[in-house]
């Protein structure tokens, strides 16, 4: 349904019982509401994986984004205590075709539905959500908002019309130009010592990861190889990271209009420009990308899922990845250039990674100084395992960097 339809329909069509997805476009969706019961908006993106809804839910990096599943079936794993990104759940609505009525699961202590409810996440189910994903595909993401009961009536108890609920939809923030990582960093720093087998070992190598909107199996994935993981607020200085002595740097994956970073884009310089190597992941890419030079641009309708195929220019290899991005580096691909900022000021770099679906840009490599970055999540949560590498070669960068330094006084 849409608002060309005849006004007959426009609120006739729904009853204060069932819950409304309205898009900015004017596409109209009506189905059960789904968890917590109200309004809510955002922009409204959707996620290709079939398994992984409770990692989806708790990345800051879907902050303000109403996340379609194109799987049909959700929650029949119900949710747990462990595979939370983080602290909460972070979408601001969630959509779903055929949500489980049953939890089963050894590990589940509770159900999705209840969850979203206990979270006042408002969701929607029972809808065409393919229909749904084929006309984003097509017509791009955008603003969207979901609404169910006192939010579909007025005062006198008589119903809202569309054109209502499409003019708060028309009315709320859009995602370009939304400066999103002070909502979802943290607000003091922790650390997250050596696990696995390096558990209660002398760290091998120091790491200050900036929290742009980190999921939990970031700093995990370097723990269990040796790394002493310190977690610090994006509002970080320069100098309380030199205090810390990192062996290397890391930025995070976040949520937000990376234009917007002009901030965390002059610190990444300062962490370039003393020589500490460097790794990021998603928005840090795109970080990184700015600092060298290079423009960001938004996607269509973005990389969202577990099963991107992407591409290592290096060895030739393509690996199936894991993706939460709605904005990319505009870099050239195929090709070693001079960074553009300050006339090459950090040498020469190069795409090192690309999309085979769409040819966008998902890694950099410098050249000239120890700095890298990846678009996708190689922390793998949800997802395959195919990229766990990267953590492999940012702390080798990291040891080789100390070992050459220390060589260097000595000598």
């Amino acid at each position: 349904m849409s608002l060309n339809e005849s006004e007959s329909t426009e609120v006739g069509s729904y009853s204060v019982n069932d819950a409304v997805l309205v898009l900015e476009d004017g596409q109209v969706y009506i189905g059960e509401p789904y968890g917590s019961v109200g309004e809510t908006f955002g922009e409204i993106v959707f996620a290709t994986g079939m398994t992984g809804y409770q990692e989806t839910l708790t990345d800051p990096s879907y902050d303000r984004q109403i996340v379609v599943q194109t799987f049909p079936h959700i929650g029949d794993t119900g949710v747990n205590r462990e595979d939370p990104e983080s602290s909460r759940i972070w979408v601001a609505g969630y959509v779903v075709r055929d949500p489980s009525p049953v939890v089963s699961n050894w590990r589940a202590t509770g159900s999705l539905d209840d969850e979203l409810e206990g979270q006042s996440i408002v969701g929607i189910c029972d809808i065409d959500t393919r229909k749904l994903v084929r006309h984003l595909r097509s017509a791009g993401v955008m603003r969207a908002g979901i609404f169910s009961g006192d939010a579909l009536t007025h005062d006198d108890g008589s119903l809202v019309s569309v054109g209502e609920l499409l003019a708060k939809v028309q009315d709320s923030p859009k995602m370009s130009g939304a400066n999103l990582g002070p909502e979802v960093s943290t607000k003091e720093t922790y650390v997250v010592e050596p696990c696995g087998e390096f558990e209660g070992k002398d760290p091998i190598a120091t790491v200050v990861a900036v929290d742009l909107g980190i999921k939990a199996m970031t700093p995990h994935r370097l723990a269990e190889r040796g790394c002493r993981v310190y977690v610090v607020p994006m509002t970080i200085s320069f100098e309380e990271i030199e205090k810390i002595n990192p062996t290397g740097v890391f930025f995070s994956n976040g949520p937000g209009d990376p234009g917007t970073a002009d901030d965390t884009v002059a610190l990444l310089r300062r962490v370039l420009d003393a020589g500490f190597p460097f790794f990021g992941i998603c928005f840090g890419n795109q970080i990184l990308g700015r600092a060298l030079g290079f423009g960001t641009y938004k996607l269509k309708f973005g990389h969202r899922g577990i099963n991107q195929p992407v591409k290592d220019l290096t060895t030739g290899k393509v690996e199936v990845t894991a993706h939460n991005h709605g904005f990319a580096v505009d870099a050239p691909i195929g090709q070693t250039i001079e960074t553009p900022y300050d006339n090459g000021h950090y040498g020469k770099a190069r795409v090192s990674h690309v999309d085979l679906n769409d040819d966008v840009v998902e890694g950099l490599e410098c050249l000239d100084i120890p700095a890298f970055s990846v678009q996708y999540h190689p922390e793998a949560a949800a997802g395959p395992h195919d990229a766990s590498y990267l953590f492999d070669r940012f702390v080798n960068l990291m040891l080789n960097h100390k070992d050459s330094k220390e060589g260097s006084v000595n000598a």
